[in-house]
């Protein structure tokens, strides 16, 4: 029989916070206290529940972030236990203090990412046993050989209908290919509308791993720059009016890397340029999940007056970086080429992969990850961002991002960025260098991802930043 912890959890419904939240931030202090040790059990959800008079899918919720950020360990027929590692470490602080003995704690590499997604907050358990039950079905057979080379039928209808229903879009099936990740997508893309020579307008700072892939094809790149509303379309006009521009590649919804949404006059205006010039528009939607205000705003590829348009989204964010499965929506014209393509580099996408996830999106297993992951995401930013006020205060420039899993901060000071990034790499501390987004000149900014930290962990490295602005 489990035994019960005495809970001493006091839940304020009037905080900002989610209950749930709440729930597993005490369990945890509990953990780091030393009041729970490894191997002790947890009552069960029901009673836990009763325990703290909630409801008992809000226990469920904040078990599942306690397991998946490895707080916690369930045994099948057992119960819900602390994991093994954690009190060792306990243990070994308390024994470091006891015997007053000073040692220099290994530093710890603490890396602020361009925005990726949690991956222990990832739905891996429903993914593994959606990919094994593939292969115990007597149909087994069907998904064993060679596919559509754009992708499982329909898994390409699901997203036809995501987009239609929630992107406000207006496709088909067979006007989406699958791909191994969004950078596949961009580099067929590029290689489907594109050839030496080529005209490419690109935001400034902006996203390199796309810019390669438009150097690959033979373009030439001219840059944008980026305002507090997005693009510069007078700017984009000028080079209009003198040159012949194949395409403009853009990352509306939260632009990369400075997080900004372009405005909805600059998007007609954009839209109304793309018309008149015959130029294709390449809209890189990466992180529409996750978005934190009344709903996302809908991508430029929605518009129905849009005539040349490539869209391109990914899965990769939404359960892990390591899942490699990324989509493009276009004509049907744009798709072909791209399918053409597709088969001499690759002649399927995983298909297997693609059922899998399939599978969790009927099952309503993505749409419960992501409304979980959008809590836990929103109130790590408004943590980040308390972070940011507290220790940078009248050091820099930045707005609170309403989406997206990354802060884009602006010393108010003349420094030396590169500087920066070698100091704090010194201490265990990285960032992304500030000329891996820069297209000539850098850009004097810091793109700071937040998702994949602790709280202990963000406000470790904003005091060091702060040391050095």
């Amino acid at each position: 029989m489990l035994r019960p912890w005495p809970l001493e959890i006091q839940l304020d419904k009037k905080s900002d916070k989610a209950i749930y939240l709440q729930i597993a931030d005490a369990i945890i202090e509990a953990i780091q206290t030393g009041k729970l040790v490894s191997g002790n059990a947890l009552p069960g959800s029901r009673q836990l529940a009763e325990l703290l008079k909630v409801n008992r899918n809000t226990v469920v919720e904040a078990l599942d972030v306690l397991i998946a950020e490895g707080w916690l360990v369930t045994i099948d027929r057992k119960g819900t236990f602390v994991t093994e590692s954690l009190s060792q470490i306990h243990h070994s602080t308390e024994n470091k203090k006891e015997q007053n003995i000073a040692i220099e704690e290994p530093k710890s590499f603490l890396v602020f990412d361009d925005g990726l997604p949690d991956s222990r907050l990832a739905p891996m358990n429903d993914l593994a046993r959606a990919y094994r039950e593939l292969f115990s079905r007597k149909s087994r057979w069907q998904i064993m050989g060679y596919s559509n080379e754009l992708g499982n039928l329909n898994f390409r209808k699901s997203i036809a209908q995501m987009l239609n229903f929630k992107r406000g879009m207006s496709i088909s099936h067979d006007q989406i290919c699958i791909t191994r990740g969004s950078q596949m997508a961009m580099y067929l893309a590029s290689h489907c509308i594109l050839k030496s020579g080529d005209l490419v307008l690109v935001e400034n700072p902006g996203y390199k791993p796309a810019w390669e892939a438009f150097e690959n094809a033979g373009a030439t790149l001219l840059p944008v720059n980026v305002e507090s509303d997005g693009l510069d379309i007078d700017q984009v006009e000028k080079y209009l009016l003198h040159k012949n521009i194949k395409a403009i590649y853009v990352t509306p919804h939260h632009q990369f890397p400075t997080t900004v949404t372009l405005s909805l006059k600059k998007r007609l205006k954009l839209i109304e340029l793309s018309n008149q010039y015959n130029f294709t528009i390449i809209e890189d939607d990466y992180d529409n999940e996750f978005h934190f205000g009344q709903r996302p705003i809908l991508p430029i590829s929605s518009y129905s007056g849009l005539k040349n348009y490539i869209y391109i989204g990914t899965f990769s964010k939404i359960v892990a970086p390591a899942l490699r499965i990324g989509y493009l929506a276009s004509s049907n014209e744009n798709i072909q080429k791209i399918g053409n393509h597709r088969k001499i580099i690759d002649v399927q996408g995983d298909n297997i992969m693609e059922e899998a996830i399939l599978n969790l999106i009927n099952e309503g297993k993505i749409k419960r990850h992501l409304k979980k992951a959008n809590l836990v995401y929103k109130s790590k930013r408004d943590f980040f961002e308390s972070l940011l006020n507290q220790y940078l205060q009248g050091k820099i420039v930045f707005t609170k991002p309403e989406g997206g899993l990354a802060f884009w901060i602006v010393p108010k000071a003349e420094i030396n960025v590169l500087e920066i990034f070698e100091k704090l790499k010194s201490q265990g501390i990285q960032i992304m260098s500030s000329d891996r987004f820069s297209f000539d000149e850098t850009i004097k900014g810091f793109r700071l991802g937040y998702a994949s930290l602790s709280e202990k962990q963000m406000e470790e490295g904003i005091k060091a930043l702060a040391k050095l602005l």
